[in-house]
C-alpha cells in the first residue's frame, strides 16, 4: 500500500473531495487526521474509516486561525507520533463574481482561507515534517491557469495562482530537509459542487442534466470528467514515497480539458 505506516494530516474534509482524499488516503494504509469547520462531518468520515479509531482522528479546524492548525498538526504528533504529509483541500470557493463587481473585503477572505490558510497549516507541521522529511500536497484549481467559461470566480483563481506561485518557493526553501511540495490542479471535477452546477443550470434553463454535462464533456480529450476520486488519487501518489524526486510541480488532473 502507498501510504502504509505513514500519517496524512488532510484539511477540509468535506462531503466531497476531502472525504474522498481521506477515504483513499486510509485505504492505501495511512493513519488520517481529519481538520474541517464541521464536527458532524468529521465524525461521519472517521466513522467511515475506522469505526474502532485507531487509525483516525479528527478536530475542527478553521485554517483561518493559527491556533487551530496548531492544534490540528499537535494532535497528530500525540496520536501517531509524527506527520508524513500533509494534503490542503480545505478552501473558500463560495463567492463568485469578476472585477468589476468585486468587494474587496471578500476577496480578502477568500485569500486569506485559500492562501494564508494553507501555509499557516504548512507552517504549524513543518516541525513534524523535517524531523524525517515527508509532502506537501496542495489542491490548487485548473482556474488558476486558465479561465473558466461557465463561471466567473476570479478571487478564488486569484488566492489559488498565488498559492501555486508560492509552492515553487516552498519547494525550494523545504527540499533540503526533503520535504516535497507539489500542487493538484482539478478541472471539472465530478462530485458535489458540479452536480449541484449541472442540476442548477438544467433547471434554469429548461434542459436535460445531460445537455448540461455534455457541453462540459466536450470540451474534454477523455469522454467523461475526471471525478473527485480521480483527484483523490492522484493527490495520495504525490503524497507517497513513489513520488519521492517529484516537488515543485503543478498536475493537472482535467481529462484533457486544458494540456500545458
Amino acid at each position: 500500500m502507498l501510504l502504509s505506516g505513514k500519517t496524512v494530516v488532510v484539511s477540509g474534509v468535506g462531503a466531497g473531495l476531502g472525504q474522498r482524499v481521506a477515504v483513499t488516503a486510509a485505504r492505501d494504509g495511512a493513519n488520517v487526521v481529519l481538520g474541517a469547520r464541521t464536527e458532524a462531518q468529521l465524525a461521519k468520515v472517521a466513522e467511515e474509516i475506522d469505526p474502532q479509531g485507531s487509525k483516525v482522528a479528527w478536530l475542527s479546524t478553521d485554517i483561518a486561525e493559527g491556533d487551530q492548525c496548531e492544534a490540528l498538526a499537535a494532535l497528530a504528533v500525540e496520536r501517531f507520533g509524527g506527520i508524513d504529509a500533509v494534503v490542503h483541500v480545505a478552501a473558500m470557493d463560495g463567492y463568485f463574481g469578476g472585477l468589476e463587481d468585486a468587494d474587496f473585503a471578500s476577496w480578502q477572505r477568500v485569500i486569506d482561507v485559500n492562501l494564508l490558510g494553507t501555509l499557516r497549516l504548512t507552517k504549524a507541521c513543518l516541525p513534524a515534517l523535517k524531523a524525517h522529511g515527508g509532502s506537501v500536497v496542495i489542491i490548487g484549481t485548473q482556474s488558476a491557469v486558465a479561465a473558466p467559461s461557465q463561471v466567473r470566480q476570479a478571487a478564488y483563481a486569484a488566492s489559488k495562482g498565488a498559492l501555486t506561485s508560492a509552492m515553487y518557493s516552498v519547494a525550494r526553501e523545504l527540499g533540503p530537509y526533503r520535504i516535497r511540495v507539489n500542487t493538484v490542479l482539478p478541472g471539472w471535477m465530478w462530485g458535489p459542487p458540479v452536480q449541484a452546477f449541472v442540476q442548477f443550470s438544467a433547471h434554469t434553463e429548461g434542459v436535460s442534466e445531460d445537455e448540461v454535462l455534455g457541453r462540459l464533456t466536450e470540451r474534454m480529450a477523455l469522454p467523461e470528467l475526471a471525478t473527485d476520486g480521480d483527484v483523490a488519487e492522484a493527490a495520495v501518489f504525490l503524497a507517497s514515497d513513489r513520488a519521492r524526486a517529484i516537488t515543485g510541480q503543478s498536475l493537472l488532473v482535467n481529462a484533457g480539458e486544458l494540456m500545458r
